[in-house]
């Protein structure tokens, strides 16, 4: 029994009801996570390029968050649409892992960067300019975000899916690093307090670390120790 999904194996024995309703949320939440990277994609070309544009390095970073939480959305939506399929669960949860791994070091890889650019900026290397594309951007992600991971967690508690609920957490959790950049963003433009840039790309660290962490460990946020 695929324990991501209890409610379906290929669906054999199941009644067809059940059926019926786990491949209809399996479908929505494959739509919901299909949304999720497109959108994301387009978070990560704008941030990066506004990002270097302003030198800010927590733009940028935002950015470069948006590439990893793509590549999470893209193993996931291919996790769901192997389900879709009738796919059995084993396999895939190995390669799921495999992918969660590689995931976490880049995690770590950015939280490194982003405390060597933050440390380089409050040191005087250079100061972040205002950024209204980056102001705009975050207040889109700060409304559009919750609303999308609230439907995927639905979705994961309808499927009984630990990946999806994870991987729906993550996209919840964009939602404070948009709120953490929208701060740093509007203290720069509004009061001319550069510091605010290097100081929330600093704040969004500690999360960074905790989930590069759990990607190398191979475990979801939600799993016992």
């Amino acid at each position: 029994m695929n324990q991501d999904n209890p409610h379906c194996s290929g669906c054999e024995g199941v009644p067809n009801e059940s059926a019926k309703h786990t491949r209809r949320w399996l479908r929505i939440g494959a739509s919901l996570v299909f949304v999720t990277m497109l959108y994301n994609v387009a978070e990560a070309v704008i941030a990066t390029s506004y990002g270097v544009k302003a030198e800010s390095v927590a733009l940028f970073g935002f950015g470069l968050d948006s590439v990893i939480e793509c590549a999470a959305a893209s193993l996931m939506l291919w996790r769901l649409l192997a389900q879709i399929r009738g796919a059995s669960g084993p396999a895939l949860e190995r390669k799921e892992k495999t992918v969660r791994r590689f995931v976490g070091g880049t995690f770590i890889a950015l939280a490194l960067y982003i405390v060597v650019q933050s440390v380089r900026t409050l040191w005087g290397a250079g100061t972040p300019e205002k950024s209204v594309v980056g102001i705009g951007l975050a207040t889109a992600s700060l409304v559009l975000m919750p609303s999308v991971a609230m439907f995927k967690l639905r979705a994961a508690r309808e499927l009984g899916s630990r990946a999806l609920r994870a991987e729906a957490k993550e996209t919840l959790v964009c939602s404070y690093l948009s709120f953490t950049l929208l701060v740093g963003l509007g203290a720069n433009a509004a009061f001319g307090w550069w510091w605010a840039d290097p100081v929330a790309a600093l704040i969004m660290v500690p999360w960074m670390v905790k989930e590069g962490r759990e990607g190398i460990r191979g475990k979801d946020c939600c799993d016992e120790d």
